[in-house]
């Protein structure tokens, strides 16, 4: 329940956001690690989104995603959700991430991940970025971790 509970509340929060002016579309090739009590994988995948200015400093964006933890038995997971940040430096963005993620395997469940990052812009087009998320994923199934960094490019 706090899952659908804390998803629904993230695509809310997003979709409600009024943008002050439309700041920029991304995409990005990422990858990282996944962990929980006994178990690490690693992860590969893509993901698309776009942030809206909330003035000068702060800013709130969608984002959709499809990864792979690289393991036998694991399929893509299907994400989205949203982001809320703060223009720190020029070209640097810190922000707090929620998202929604299918199940990675059959028997598995779906999880609903929290957490935080960095983006930093390289020339006008290009960032990278790094990023943690904490799976709540319930059914009294353990909770994972997540650590991605990616490369991107904004529109």
């Amino acid at each position: 329940m706090r899952i659908a509970l804390v998803s629904l509340a993230a695509v809310a929060a997003a979709a409600a956001a009024t943008p002050a002016m439309a700041n920029e579309i991304r995409v990005e090739a990422r990858g990282g690690v996944i962990w929980d009590g006994s178990n690490s994988d690693a992860v590969a995948g893509v993901a698309a989104g776009y942030d809206y200015d909330l003035g000068d400093k702060f800013f709130v964006g969608v984002q959709g995603s499809a990864d792979k933890v690289l393991a036998s038995d694991t399929r893509v997971t299907w994400g989205a959700g949203g982001r809320v940040g703060a223009k720190v430096l020029p070209d640097t963005k810190l922000y707090a991430v929620a998202s929604w993620q299918s199940k990675p395997c059959r028997y598995c469940n779906s999880a609903v991940g929290v957490g935080g990052g960095v983006q930093q812009g390289i020339g006008s087009r290009y960032f990278v970025k790094a990023e943690y998320q904490h799976l709540l994923v319930g059914d009294n199934t353990p909770d994972a971790d997540l650590g991605l960094v990616g490369v991107g490019v904004k529109f």
